[in-house]
């Protein structure tokens, strides 16, 4: 009889090895009952894509904006504030500002570094003053502080290494986006600049901006029109007003306005640089023996340079080729007089 009970519980030790023994490999219990382990993979494989395609999208938006992202665009993906503390403490997610982060590491580039400082200045912030020059290639900035402009009354509080300003002038066509950044405008940047520079780098990046193409003398002269009560009006006015001064052009950049100006214009596409009679011309159209030379002022200005190019030109035109210049001005500041003298030249019947 005293052995009964003792079998009993060895049944029960027994029973419940066997219990452990019948279980699948990597079962998991839950309420109702174990989950083997393919199933338990099933579940986990359901539950992951929402967090991939999450982070696919942080990433996508990482690499849009330079490798940074903002707090409100990570709640409108549909992270919670506990999902981003989670990526912070992950290693995932680097602050750099208060509601900013790097994604995926912590070392970004000077342009993410610039992304982080509108992202940290609140939705309507734009890049502007030297900051925003530096990207239009306007101007070389070394500067260790990102230049902002918020609307007057808007943005946040002084943050490190973010010089902010605050305008009640901002109007629609003072911002665009360039290269993924809110940014001012060339004409507003130039006007900014003209408020906070001195008048000789204020031309020079005048001069930059038509030499990289992204001067609008229309748009310049409505912003200087909106404000013309502004630090900058009166300095940019007097530098506007003296365009016909020419600004220092290589020969390449003087020939690449007068390419654009053909393709902008249907103009078929001369040749480039190719050897007349001995001697390099700029644009050589050879079945209509039609060449135009580009004329900058610092080449070609000197009283030599004036014998030297008559000469060329004598000899071209003995060889049946008709030969025109141009000069910068001609080239940017009245490209349609230009086009229409070349397609004039190009379509007249050639001498017999």
């Amino acid at each position: 009889m005293g052995g009964g009970p003792g079998r009993r519980r060895g049944s029960a030790r027994g029973g419940a090895a066997m219990r452990r023994e019948l279980r699948p490999p990597g079962a998991i219990r839950r309420p109702g009952g174990l989950i083997p382990a393919p199933w338990r993979l099933i579940i986990g494989m359901e539950q992951e894509p929402a967090t991939v395609a999450v982070d696919r999208r942080i990433a996508d938006l990482a690499a849009r904006q330079h490798g940074v992202v903002g707090v409100r665009q990570l709640l409108a993906l549909g992270l919670g504030r506990g999902a981003i503390e989670h990526r912070v403490r992950a290693g995932r997610l680097h602050r750099l500002h208060r509601g900013v982060y790097a994604v995926g590491h912590p070392r970004i580039s000077s342009k993410g570094r610039h992304m982080a400082a509108v992202l940290a200045c609140g939705p309507d912030a734009v890049l502007s003053h030297v900051s925003a020059a530096d990207l239009w290639e306007l101007l070389d900035s070394s500067a260790s502080s990102v230049h902002v402009t918020v609307p007057s009354g808007g943005g946040r509080g002084r943050r490190e290494a973010i010089v902010l300003h605050r305008s009640r002038g901002l109007s629609e066509d003072e911002v665009t986006v360039h290269d993924g950044f809110p940014i001012t405008s060339v004409a507003r940047t130039l006007l900014d600049l003209a408020a906070t520079i001195a008048p000789g780098p204020l031309k020079r990046a005048v001069e930059r901006s038509l030499i990289v193409r992204r001067f609008d003398l229309r748009a310049v002269r409505a912003v200087l029109a909106r404000h013309p009560n502004s630090r900058g009006t009166r300095s940019l006015s007097e530098i506007v007003a003296n365009l016909h001064d020419e600004p220092s052009l290589t020969r390449s950049e003087l020939e690449g306005f007068f390419r654009d100006l053909c393709d902008e214009h249907s103009l078929p596409r001369p040749q480039i640089n190719q050897v007349v009679e001995g001697l390099t011309v700029d644009f050589l159209w050879s079945d209509h023996r039609l060449i135009v030379e580009t004329d900058g002022r610092a080449v070609h200005g000197t009283p030599a340079a004036f014998e030297r190019d008559r000469a060329r030109d004598a000899k071209l035109m003995v060889a049946g080729y008709r030969v025109v210049r141009f000069t910068y001005r001609q080239i940017v500041h009245e490209p349609e007089t230009v086009a229409r003298t070349l397609l004039a030249l190009l379509a007249a019947p050639l001498a017999a």
